[in-house]
């Protein structure tokens, strides 16, 4: 006989629908009552297990890719984002090279991290969900097998109780009945082995596959950390630098200061002293010089010499209270113009110069000559040292426009 298709002959595809009538014929007598259906209660709360474990499996395996792909757009976007920082980044400004650099180790890592989330979280749990189907196969012709040894039961009882005994078609529903089960009983067993140990599977899997995620999730988020606080130091160098262009008109090296000092003194002269540079402008601005105390031949006309406290020279001290020094309604020290507060530190580059932290507090007095006052520059005494020594001789000088008058 012709065959009807590959590997399948008109004989064999007439036993399938044979078959397949007879199951459905079983099928339909046991939901009417009228055979009974061989049931296996433990089975059946294994295959309820293996349905609900299959179902969770394909959820974590949808979530994953989920979760893969979220990782995948962040990647495309922190890659945009740090190509943009690199292409309008000034060759100039501070950290060229570590911001390039920075660069290639962020993708680099968005890369890394993505390829072993997908080998060792999903392409495991690939593995571990690939058995599923054979398993629901296997599931399936066990179904039909016990159809089919339930019929061949049904059909040998039949038989055996017609009232001619035809112990030809007795033997051969007999043997039929021995196939069925012989069938049905071996892949029961199979499954009765395998699905436990399925069953139980599933720890590990879901113990490796979120172990790795997290440990890998751990260490992208540490180097992500120290790229971040890397490029936040580069900013922030960045924004110093920005802010010494901004006060470079006023702001000299110590170099350029000695070589202006030396400009100087070639120019007025060894017997003119050299001007100090002003403090940065960006500080408050400078005021205007002290008025110089008065000469000696003022000296010599008492009677005549100005009465405000803003041209005496003495440095007598004078008593004053312990705890503070006047200024305002009260009256200074003999020998004080007035008293400031410090806005700003200033570190002193010169042996003749106050070192200042803000909040200090100074007793501003007049240069003993004019010639050594440098526009912008103030000499006075630090209040605290004052109170506790009453000694002037610890004076020295510091910028106006690091100071407020009080």
């Amino acid at each position: 006989m012709a065959e009807i298709g590959k590997g399948v002959t008109a004989g064999k595809l007439a036993i399938n629908v044979q078959k397949k009538f007879t199951r459905a014929q079983e099928k339909v007598l046991q939901k009417l009552g009228k055979a009974d259906e061989t049931r296996d209660a433990a089975f059946e709360e294994t295959v309820g297990s293996f349905n609900k474990q299959m179902v969770e499996g394909a959820k974590l395996q949808k979530d994953l890719k989920a979760y893969l792909l979220a990782v995948k757009t962040m990647h495309d976007a922190s890659r945009r984002l740090q190509e943009c920082l690199a292409e309008m980044y000034d060759p100039e400004w501070f950290g060229k090279e570590e911001v390039d650099s920075m660069v290639e180790d962020t993708d680099a890592n968005w890369t890394d991290y993505y390829e072993k989330l997908t080998d060792e979280s999903l392409l495991s749990l690939d593995t571990y969900l690939s058995q599923f189907p054979d398993i629901k196969a296997r599931l399936a012709k066990r179904e039909r097998k016990m159809v089919d040894f339930d019929s061949a039961r049904h059909h040998f009882a039949s038989i055996q109780k017609g009232k001619k005994k035809d112990e030809a078609k007795i033997a051969k529903a007999e043997e039929e009945l021995g196939r069925a089960q012989k069938v049905f009983e071996e892949l029961n067993v199979e499954l009765q082995d395998e699905l436990p140990v399925l069953w139980d599977s599933r720890v590990g899997v879901y113990v490796n596959t979120f172990q790795n995620l997290a440990s890998n999730q751990e260490k992208f988020h540490r180097d992500m950390g120290k790229l971040s606080q890397n490029l936040n130091d580069v900013m922030t160098k960045l924004d110093e630098q920005r802010l010494d262009k901004k006060n470079g008109s006023a702001s000299v090296k110590p170099e350029e200061a000695s070589s202006s000092e030396g400009a100087n003194h070639s120019v007025a002269g060894d017997s003119q002293p050299a001007k100090r540079l002003c403090p940065p402008p960006s500080r408050p601005p400078a005021r205007m010089s002290l008025t110089p105390s008065p000469g000696p031949e003022d000296d010599e006309s008492p009677e005549t010499a100005p009465t405000s406290t803003t041209s005496v020279t003495s440095t007598s001290p004078i008593s004053t209270p312990q705890n503070a020094v006047t200024n305002g309604d009260g009256d200074l020290p003999e020998g004080f113009l007035y008293k400031v507060k410090v806005l700003h530190d200033y570190a002193a580059t010169d042996g003749d110069e106050l070192e200042l932290k803000t909040g200090d507090m100074v007793l501003v007095m007049a240069f003993d000559s004019p010639d050594e006052q440098d526009d912008g520059w103030l000499v006075g005494v630090k209040e605290s040292h004052w109170l506790q020594h009453k000694d002037i001789s610890i004076k020295g000088v510091f910028p106006e426009n690091f100071t407020q008058k009080v």
